[in-house]
Protein backbone atom coordinates (compact mmCIF):
# COMPACT_ATOMS: atom_id res chain seq x y z
CA UNK A 1 0.00 0.00 0.00
CA UNK A 2 2.76 2.47 0.91
CA UNK A 3 4.89 1.33 -2.29
CA UNK A 4 1.70 2.16 -4.58
CA UNK A 5 1.26 5.34 -2.60
CA UNK A 6 4.43 6.58 -3.57
CA UNK A 7 4.88 5.36 -6.66
CA UNK A 8 1.49 7.33 -7.86
CA UNK A 9 3.52 10.49 -6.61
CA UNK A 10 6.45 9.71 -8.75
CA UNK A 11 5.65 11.53 -12.18
CA UNK A 12 6.64 9.63 -15.41
CA UNK A 13 9.85 11.26 -16.18
CA UNK A 14 11.15 11.68 -12.58
CA UNK A 15 10.49 7.53 -13.29
CA UNK A 16 12.47 7.68 -16.57
CA UNK A 17 14.91 8.92 -14.78
CA UNK A 18 15.33 6.61 -12.24
CA UNK A 19 14.79 4.18 -14.66
CA UNK A 20 18.36 5.55 -16.62
CA UNK A 21 19.90 5.80 -13.28
CA UNK A 22 19.06 2.01 -12.79
CA UNK A 23 20.41 1.38 -15.89
CA UNK A 24 24.00 2.56 -15.69
CA UNK A 25 24.78 -0.16 -13.73
CA UNK A 26 28.35 1.14 -12.75
CA UNK A 27 26.95 4.12 -10.90
CA UNK A 28 23.85 2.35 -9.14
CA UNK A 29 26.37 0.35 -7.22
CA UNK A 30 28.22 3.03 -6.74
CA UNK A 31 26.08 4.79 -5.04
CA UNK A 32 24.90 1.77 -2.67
CA UNK A 33 28.54 0.57 -2.13
CA UNK A 34 29.63 4.21 -0.60
CA UNK A 35 26.27 4.71 1.08
CA UNK A 36 27.27 1.40 2.78
CA UNK A 37 30.92 2.29 3.29
CA UNK A 38 29.18 5.91 4.84
CA UNK A 39 26.30 4.25 7.24
CA UNK A 40 28.77 2.17 8.51
CA UNK A 41 31.20 4.87 9.51
CA UNK A 42 28.21 6.70 10.88
CA UNK A 43 28.62 3.59 13.78
CA UNK A 44 32.56 4.30 14.26
CA UNK A 45 32.32 4.13 17.83
CA UNK A 46 30.77 0.58 17.30
CA UNK A 47 33.61 -0.38 15.05
CA UNK A 48 37.03 1.08 16.15
CA UNK A 49 37.18 1.99 19.88
CA UNK A 50 39.34 1.11 23.27
CA UNK A 51 36.16 1.34 25.33
CA UNK A 52 33.64 -2.09 24.73
CA UNK A 53 30.14 -1.81 23.41
CA UNK A 54 28.70 -3.38 26.36
CA UNK A 55 29.85 -4.54 29.45
CA UNK A 56 27.50 -7.20 31.88
CA UNK A 57 28.70 -7.22 35.39
CA UNK A 58 26.99 -8.56 38.58
CA UNK A 59 23.79 -8.68 36.92
CA UNK A 60 23.65 -5.04 35.46
CA UNK A 61 24.52 -3.96 31.81
CA UNK A 62 26.70 -1.62 30.72
CA UNK A 63 27.28 0.68 27.77
CA UNK A 64 30.69 2.22 28.37
CA UNK A 65 30.75 3.12 24.40
CA UNK A 66 27.79 5.47 25.46
CA UNK A 67 28.61 6.35 29.52
CA UNK A 68 31.62 6.98 31.34
CA UNK A 69 31.57 4.44 34.49
CA UNK A 70 34.45 4.86 37.33
CA UNK A 71 36.35 2.15 38.36
CA UNK A 72 35.14 1.75 41.14
CA UNK A 73 31.62 0.51 39.07
CA UNK A 74 33.34 -2.60 38.55
CA UNK A 75 34.96 -3.36 41.61
CA UNK A 76 37.91 -1.35 41.56
CA UNK A 77 39.55 0.98 43.81
CA UNK A 78 40.05 4.51 41.34
CA UNK A 79 36.60 6.78 41.23
CA UNK A 80 38.12 7.95 37.58
CA UNK A 81 36.94 6.51 34.45
CA UNK A 82 37.67 2.77 34.19
CA UNK A 83 40.70 2.14 31.83
CA UNK A 84 39.03 -1.22 30.08
CA UNK A 85 42.26 -1.79 28.27
CA UNK A 86 43.90 -2.49 32.12
CA UNK A 87 44.07 -6.35 32.91
CA UNK A 88 43.70 -5.64 35.88
CA UNK A 89 40.09 -4.32 35.09
CA UNK A 90 39.34 -7.09 32.66
CA UNK A 91 39.93 -9.82 35.24
CA UNK A 92 37.49 -7.67 37.91
CA UNK A 93 34.68 -7.60 35.17
CA UNK A 94 35.25 -10.66 33.11
CA UNK A 95 35.33 -12.42 37.53
CA UNK A 96 31.11 -11.56 37.79
CA UNK A 97 30.29 -10.93 33.91
CA UNK A 98 31.66 -10.47 30.36
CA UNK A 99 33.06 -7.70 27.63
CA UNK A 100 31.63 -6.85 24.36
CA UNK A 101 34.56 -5.46 22.53
CA UNK A 102 34.33 -3.50 18.99
CA UNK A 103 36.05 -5.36 15.89
CA UNK A 104 38.85 -2.71 16.18
CA UNK A 105 39.94 -2.52 19.87
CA UNK A 106 41.69 0.97 19.39
CA UNK A 107 39.98 4.32 18.37
CA UNK A 108 41.36 6.78 16.36
CA UNK A 109 43.48 8.71 18.82
CA UNK A 110 44.44 5.36 20.81
CA UNK A 111 48.34 4.53 21.64
CA UNK A 112 49.25 1.28 21.96
CA UNK A 113 51.81 1.35 24.51
CA UNK A 114 51.84 -2.58 23.95
CA UNK A 115 54.10 -2.58 20.53
CA UNK A 116 56.77 -5.11 20.47
CA UNK A 117 59.06 -3.15 17.49
CA UNK A 118 58.65 0.97 17.14
CA UNK A 119 56.05 2.91 15.18
CA UNK A 120 55.15 2.53 12.90
CA UNK A 121 54.87 -1.00 12.97
CA UNK A 122 53.26 -3.42 10.18
CA UNK A 123 50.30 -5.05 9.51
CA UNK A 124 49.30 -8.01 11.57
CA UNK A 125 47.09 -9.40 13.71
CA UNK A 126 46.50 -6.54 16.14
CA UNK A 127 46.94 -4.06 13.97
CA UNK A 128 45.03 -4.96 10.22
CA UNK A 129 46.48 -1.64 8.68
CA UNK A 130 49.70 -0.92 10.82
CA UNK A 131 50.08 1.93 12.71
CA UNK A 132 51.15 5.44 12.53
CA UNK A 133 54.59 7.36 13.67
CA UNK A 134 52.38 7.86 17.08
CA UNK A 135 51.54 4.52 17.60
CA UNK A 136 48.01 4.47 16.62
CA UNK A 137 45.68 2.16 14.47
CA UNK A 138 45.50 3.09 11.79
CA UNK A 139 42.46 1.12 10.54
CA UNK A 140 40.72 2.83 13.73
CA UNK A 141 41.55 6.19 11.55
CA UNK A 142 40.59 5.45 8.69
CA UNK A 143 37.14 4.33 9.89
CA UNK A 144 37.14 7.74 11.81
CA UNK A 145 38.69 10.10 8.88
CA UNK A 146 36.13 8.32 6.19
CA UNK A 147 33.19 9.93 8.53
CA UNK A 148 34.82 13.08 8.88
CA UNK A 149 35.73 13.77 5.48
CA UNK A 150 32.37 12.90 4.06
CA UNK A 151 30.27 14.68 6.62
CA UNK A 152 32.53 17.82 5.86
CA UNK A 153 32.11 17.50 2.03
CA UNK A 154 28.25 17.15 2.55
CA UNK A 155 27.91 20.28 4.41
CA UNK A 156 30.56 22.14 2.21
CA UNK A 157 28.74 20.71 -0.63
CA UNK A 158 24.90 21.67 0.89
CA UNK A 159 25.53 25.17 1.68
CA UNK A 160 27.62 26.40 -0.96
CA UNK A 161 25.25 25.51 -2.99
CA UNK A 162 22.34 26.83 -1.19
CA UNK A 163 23.87 30.60 -1.63
CA UNK A 164 25.16 29.57 -4.85
CA UNK A 165 21.72 28.60 -6.49
CA UNK A 166 20.22 31.67 -4.41
CA UNK A 167 22.95 34.14 -5.78
CA UNK A 168 22.89 32.69 -9.50
CA UNK A 169 18.69 32.73 -9.59
CA UNK A 170 18.59 36.66 -8.41
CA UNK A 171 21.63 37.47 -11.09
CA UNK A 172 19.60 35.39 -14.08
CA UNK A 173 16.31 36.22 -12.84
CA UNK A 174 16.71 40.56 -13.23
CA UNK A 175 19.56 41.01 -15.21
CA UNK A 176 20.75 43.99 -16.06
CA UNK A 177 23.37 46.11 -13.78
CA UNK A 178 22.86 43.58 -11.27
CA UNK A 179 23.92 40.87 -13.80
CA UNK A 180 26.73 42.81 -15.13
CA UNK A 181 27.98 44.15 -11.32
CA UNK A 182 27.67 40.32 -10.00
CA UNK A 183 30.01 38.81 -12.90
CA UNK A 184 32.47 41.40 -12.27
CA UNK A 185 32.41 40.88 -8.37
CA UNK A 186 32.27 36.68 -9.52
CA UNK A 187 35.22 37.12 -11.19
CA UNK A 188 37.54 38.78 -9.31
CA UNK A 189 36.64 36.75 -6.28
CA UNK A 190 37.64 33.51 -8.01
CA UNK A 191 40.92 34.67 -9.46
CA UNK A 192 42.21 35.58 -5.79
CA UNK A 193 44.56 32.46 -4.78
CA UNK A 194 42.14 31.13 -1.99
CA UNK A 195 44.74 28.33 -1.07
CA UNK A 196 47.04 31.22 0.12
CA UNK A 197 44.33 33.28 1.63
CA UNK A 198 43.13 29.66 3.69
CA UNK A 199 46.98 29.35 4.56
CA UNK A 200 47.40 32.82 6.08
CA UNK A 201 43.83 32.54 7.66
CA UNK A 202 44.55 29.20 9.43
CA UNK A 203 47.84 30.23 10.62
CA UNK A 204 45.69 33.07 12.26
CA UNK A 205 42.32 31.46 13.57
CA UNK A 206 42.71 27.97 15.46
CA UNK A 207 41.19 25.35 12.66
CA UNK A 208 38.46 23.10 13.47
CA UNK A 209 35.91 21.58 11.80
CA UNK A 210 33.35 24.79 11.76
CA UNK A 211 36.03 27.61 11.07
CA UNK A 212 37.54 25.36 8.19
CA UNK A 213 34.00 24.88 7.12
CA UNK A 214 32.96 28.56 7.00
CA UNK A 215 36.55 29.73 5.07
CA UNK A 216 36.18 27.06 2.66
CA UNK A 217 32.32 28.32 1.76
CA UNK A 218 33.72 31.69 1.10
CA UNK A 219 35.08 30.50 -2.28
CA UNK A 220 33.04 27.37 -2.72
CA UNK A 221 29.65 29.20 -3.03
CA UNK A 222 30.46 30.32 -6.65
CA UNK A 223 30.37 26.73 -8.21
CA UNK A 224 27.15 26.75 -8.93
CA UNK A 225 26.02 30.21 -9.58
CA UNK A 226 27.06 30.21 -13.64
CA UNK A 227 24.73 27.18 -13.95
CA UNK A 228 21.36 28.15 -12.60
CA UNK A 229 22.42 32.06 -13.88
CA UNK A 230 22.54 30.43 -17.66
CA UNK A 231 19.40 28.60 -16.64
CA UNK A 232 17.58 31.76 -15.57
CA UNK A 233 18.16 33.86 -18.20
CA UNK A 234 17.26 31.29 -21.01
CA UNK A 235 13.72 31.05 -19.02
CA UNK A 236 13.28 34.61 -17.92
CA UNK A 237 11.38 35.46 -20.93
CA UNK A 238 9.46 32.17 -21.69
CA UNK A 239 5.64 32.22 -22.04
CA UNK A 240 4.97 31.01 -18.82
CA UNK A 241 7.28 33.52 -16.83
CA UNK A 242 5.93 36.04 -18.69
CA UNK A 243 2.46 35.12 -17.83
CA UNK A 244 3.46 34.87 -14.24
CA UNK A 245 4.16 38.20 -14.35
CA UNK A 246 0.91 39.55 -15.74
CA UNK A 247 -0.53 37.77 -13.12
CA UNK A 248 0.51 39.50 -10.61
CA UNK A 249 2.84 36.79 -9.10
CA UNK A 250 5.38 37.83 -6.88
CA UNK A 251 9.09 37.38 -8.26
CA UNK A 252 10.10 35.06 -5.82
CA UNK A 253 7.44 32.95 -6.11
CA UNK A 254 8.41 32.71 -9.96
CA UNK A 255 11.73 32.01 -9.43
CA UNK A 256 11.87 29.58 -6.63
CA UNK A 257 8.24 27.87 -7.22
CA UNK A 258 8.33 27.83 -11.16
CA UNK A 259 11.69 28.35 -12.76
CA UNK A 260 13.74 26.95 -9.82
CA UNK A 261 12.65 23.24 -10.53
CA UNK A 262 13.59 23.23 -14.17
CA UNK A 263 17.41 24.98 -13.37
CA UNK A 264 17.61 22.08 -10.49
CA UNK A 265 18.30 19.33 -13.63
CA UNK A 266 21.25 21.22 -14.63
CA UNK A 267 22.62 21.64 -10.98
CA UNK A 268 21.57 17.90 -9.68
CA UNK A 269 24.39 16.43 -12.16
CA UNK A 270 27.25 18.88 -10.85
CA UNK A 271 26.38 17.80 -6.76
CA UNK A 272 28.45 14.57 -6.88
CA UNK A 273 31.56 16.31 -8.58
CA UNK A 274 31.55 19.05 -5.96
CA UNK A 275 31.50 17.12 -3.06
CA UNK A 276 34.92 15.49 -4.71
CA UNK A 277 35.95 18.71 -4.85
CA UNK A 278 34.39 19.53 -1.05
CA UNK A 279 36.53 16.20 0.20
CA UNK A 280 39.42 16.69 -1.59
CA UNK A 281 39.99 20.22 -0.63
CA UNK A 282 39.71 18.99 3.17
CA UNK A 283 42.49 16.54 2.26
CA UNK A 284 44.90 18.67 1.27
CA UNK A 285 44.82 21.17 3.86
CA UNK A 286 44.76 18.27 6.17
CA UNK A 287 48.12 17.01 3.93
CA UNK A 288 49.50 20.51 4.22
CA UNK A 289 49.04 21.01 8.17
CA UNK A 290 46.63 23.88 7.68
CA UNK A 291 43.30 21.53 8.07
CA UNK A 292 41.95 19.61 11.15
CA UNK A 293 43.13 20.38 14.87
CA UNK A 294 46.50 17.99 15.41
CA UNK A 295 45.34 14.23 16.44
CA UNK A 296 42.30 14.55 14.43
CA UNK A 297 41.58 11.59 12.22
CA UNK A 298 42.57 12.83 9.02
CA UNK A 299 43.19 11.53 5.88
CA UNK A 300 45.23 14.38 4.32
CA UNK A 301 47.30 13.83 7.63
CA UNK A 302 47.49 9.76 6.95
CA UNK A 303 48.88 10.98 3.58
CA UNK A 304 50.90 13.40 4.82
CA UNK A 305 52.39 10.55 7.52
CA UNK A 306 53.20 8.24 4.24
CA UNK A 307 55.11 10.81 3.07
CA UNK A 308 57.05 11.42 5.80
CA UNK A 309 57.77 7.87 6.21
CA UNK A 310 58.79 5.91 3.19
CA UNK A 311 59.70 2.91 5.24
CA UNK A 312 56.33 2.37 5.99
CA UNK A 313 54.36 2.10 2.98
CA UNK A 314 51.35 0.70 4.31
CA UNK A 315 50.54 3.70 5.57
CA UNK A 316 50.79 6.05 1.90
CA UNK A 317 48.95 3.07 0.59
CA UNK A 318 46.23 2.94 2.44
CA UNK A 319 46.00 6.23 2.48
CA UNK A 320 45.74 6.40 -1.35
CA UNK A 321 43.56 3.28 -1.87
CA UNK A 322 40.90 5.22 0.53
CA UNK A 323 40.68 8.35 -1.19
CA UNK A 324 41.07 6.42 -4.79
CA UNK A 325 37.52 3.95 -4.04
CA UNK A 326 36.01 7.46 -2.20
CA UNK A 327 36.30 9.30 -4.93
CA UNK A 328 36.12 6.63 -7.84
CA UNK A 329 32.43 6.08 -6.08
CA UNK A 330 31.43 9.62 -6.39
CA UNK A 331 32.49 10.28 -9.55
CA UNK A 332 30.64 7.28 -11.19
CA UNK A 333 27.56 8.02 -9.35
CA UNK A 334 27.75 11.87 -10.79
CA UNK A 335 28.21 9.81 -14.26
CA UNK A 336 24.98 8.07 -13.68
CA UNK A 337 23.11 10.96 -12.24
CA UNK A 338 24.30 13.04 -15.21
CA UNK A 339 23.34 10.15 -17.91
CA UNK A 340 19.60 9.87 -15.56
CA UNK A 341 19.18 13.77 -16.00
CA UNK A 342 19.94 14.01 -19.90
CA UNK A 343 16.79 15.44 -21.65
CA UNK A 344 18.08 13.39 -24.65
CA UNK A 345 17.79 9.87 -22.68
CA UNK A 346 14.70 11.25 -20.93
CA UNK A 347 12.50 12.27 -23.74
CA UNK A 348 13.51 10.12 -26.43
CA UNK A 349 13.60 6.67 -25.12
Amino acid sequence: MVGRLLGSRITPINRRRWENFRRNRRGFWSAWIFLGLFGLSLFAEMLANDKPILIWFDGGLYAPVAVSYPETAFGGDFPTEADYRDPFVQELIQEKGWILWPPVRFSYATIDTELDRPAPSPPDARHWLGTDDQARDVLARVIYGFRISVLFGLLLTLFSSLIGIAAGAVQGFYGGLLDLTFQRFIEIWGGMPFIYILIILSSVIVPGFTTLLLLLLLFSWTSLVGVVRAEFLRARNLDYVRAARALGVSDATIMFRHMLPNAMVATLTFLPFILNGSITALTGLDFLGFGLPPGSPSLGELLSQGKNNLQAPWLGLTAFFTLAIMLSLLIFVGEAVRDAFDPRKTFLQ
